[in-house]
This record gives structure tokens, sequence and C-alpha cells, in this order.
């Protein structure tokens, strides 16, 4: 017999590419797709279930279709059709715990895979330069979808501790950027001026959608190696990018903007539909963040196809060309830079 997978959040554009791309394996019977609306896409073959993993009801979809493996992909910052951040953050808490209670009843569950992110770490003045999986955020996430991430993955270390004989990998992703990828993140990248934080050009690190659907499929099957049962692996492509460097690739001017009034900013990103540009982006924007991904090639086998910029460059084609040509934006940076820099000295010395 073969093995039968269910997929959350298969109403996601991810979810729904991860549905069809899995059920193609060889070793895959059946695949069980699941979201609480009717996907608009096309899912192949997959059996399509319309389910609410907020309510109990889900643990009979696992038992009536004898699935062993699940895939958790419905952990995400966007809302999908009129639902808002209240309607995301129950789907993202409240129904990790109710799926995770349906898996501990289920004697069927060998592997369970679950879609979490970097934003667990933070973004902090003093982090360090590199996070790996053991590293502890300097400062936890106070809300937004970076909070949901770290209350979902502790929900899933109780469940592994609770049933040993589960099979857990949870992939910590770098923000996902692609042509069709949809976060606060892409929507802050296709305004057509970005507001940034005077003084600050983050690093950052971006993985590609279709390595996303890669490594997932890696971890939902049996591993390689006899001693990868589970883990946490944080998953990004290759090298990093400043932010100047998005927005010049983009050809999208920027706006600096001093710190204090960051949070007006993100006031003013939400009202014209950015719902969930939290404190925690703006203090990405402001510090960025960088992972290891050793664990990711040497223990779990993975390896991306694209890099960081490789990723970036393909979301900027699919936005279409930027405001003003890259050359012509490099030099207006570089000239509002200078200005600012001896107004920002002036200011420091008429405050001493």
């Amino acid at each position: 017999m073969g093995r039968v997978v269910l997929v959350t959040g298969a109403a996601r554009h991810l979810g729904g590419r991860f549905v069809r791309r899995i059920q193609r394996d060889p070793e895959v019977e059946r695949v069980i797709a699941v979201d609480a609306v009717d996907p608009a896409h096309q899912l192949g073959a997959a059996e399509f279930v319309r389910a609410d993993i907020r309510r109990p009801a889900i643990a009979k979809v696992l038992a009536e279709h004898e699935v062993d493996t699940v895939v958790h992909m419905d952990v995400t910052g966007t809302a999908l059709g009129a639902g808002g951040r209240a309607s995301v953050k129950e789907t993202n808490v409240i129904g990790t715990m109710q799926l995770l209670g349906a898996c501990q009843k289920s004697p069927r569950i060998q592997r369970l895979v679950v879609k979490s992110s970097t934003s667990v770490y933070g973004s902090a003045p003093r982090d360090p330069a590199v996070f790996t999986e053991t590293t502890a955020a300097k400062s936890l996430p106070s809300g937004g979808f970076a909070k949901d991430a770290v209350e979902v993955e502790g929900y899933v270390r109780g469940f592994a501790r609770r049933r040993p004989d589960v099979a857990v990998c949870v992939l910590r992703f770098a923000n996902i950027l692609g042509p069709r990828a949809e976060s606060p993140l892409t929507e802050y990248l296709s305004l057509p001026v970005m507001p940034t934080v005077l003084g600050y050009d983050p690093r950052l690190q971006f993985v590609h959608e279709d390595d996303v659907i890669d490594v997932l499929r890696l971890a939902a099957h049996e591993p390689r190696r006899a001693t990868l049962n589970s883990g946490t692996f944080n998953v990004a492509g290759d090298g990093v990018l400043l932010l100047s460097q998005c927005a010049r690739r983009l050809g999208r001017p920027t706006v600096p903007v001093l710190l204090p009034a960051v949070t007006w900013v993100g006031t003013a990103l939400r009202t014209v539909g950015i719902t969930d540009f939290a404190p925690e982006q703006i203090r990405l924007l402001t510090h960025g963040r960088v992972v290891s991904t050793v664990q990711m090639r040497e223990v779990l086998g993975f390896s991306p196809r694209y890099t960081t910029a490789e990723t970036f460059a393909d979301f900027a084609d699919s936005r279409g060309p930027g405001l003003l040509p890259p050359e012509m934006l490099a030099g207006a940076v570089d000239r509002l830079a200078g200005r600012l820099a001896p107004a920002a000295t002036d200011s420091l010395h008429h405050g001493a």
C-alpha cells in the first residue's frame, strides 16, 4: 500500500502547487487536500475535503482517509479571501492545536511536516550575525505572524514529546519570493515608493517558491538516512541582499524615515491594505536577519536551486519595470544619502 498524505492550506497558491507535485511521487497512493474554502486552482487527482482545521472534525478526516503523513502548510501571514488578521491568527494557532490533537489520537500517523518561518528568531539590534537552529531569540516576536510561528512551534514540540514514534520535521523558511508569492513583504516590495528606516540597511535572505515545494517534498518522504527522523531546519537561498540593493534592483525609490516615525509608517501601510505590517516586519526592515543553512544541506540533504539574489531577480522580473531605471535610481539614492548624512550629523551635534 502506498502512503496517504494530507496537506493543509490547499486553497493557497503554495499549498495547491505542493498537492499537485506530491501526488506524482510513485510511493504516494493518495493525497487529501484540505482547506476551509474551495480552491480556485486545480488539484489534479487529489481528493479535496472542505474542512476547517480549527474545528475538531479534522480528526474525522484523518481517520476516514487513513492518513499516515501530514504536511501542515496552513501557517501563514496573509488572509485568504475576506478573512482578516484575527482569522489568520486563529487558523495559525487554534488550527495547529486542533490538527496536532487529531494527529496525537491517530495511530496511523507516521510523519508530520510543518511549514514555519525564520521570523521566530525575531530581529533585534544585538542579534548574532547568523542564527542557527539552536540560537535563542534576543527578543521574542511580540505580534503578527512571527508570534504565531513561535506559538505553532511550541505546540509542535509538545506533540513531538507526546508522540515520539512520529517523525516531526519543522522547516523554518526565510522570506518566500517568486512570481506568485504573496506576503506582507512582497506587498511592501511592490509599493511604488518604499519607506525605509534612516541609517539602517538590513541584510535579507530569500527562498524561492520552487525550492519551498522541493524541500517540503523531501521532508514528507522517508529520510535517506536512518539518523534523520525529525528536526528543525532553516531553509534559505545562498547569500544575502541589502534592502538598498533590493530597491535598486526593483527600480523603486526609497524614502528614509526617522526611527521614531516608523510606527506611523506601519500604520499608514496597513491603511492601504498591507494588513500584517506588524512591528516585527518593521524590525526586519531595520535590523534584518540571516540564518545558517548548514543543517539543511548536511543533515536534510537539500540544496536550493536558487540563491537569494536569483530568487529576488525572479520576483523582480514578475513585478515588471520599476519607476526609475536602476542606474538612475542608484545615482539618486547615493545623492540623497550624501545629503542626509551631514544633516544627521549636524542634528546630533546640535542635540549634544
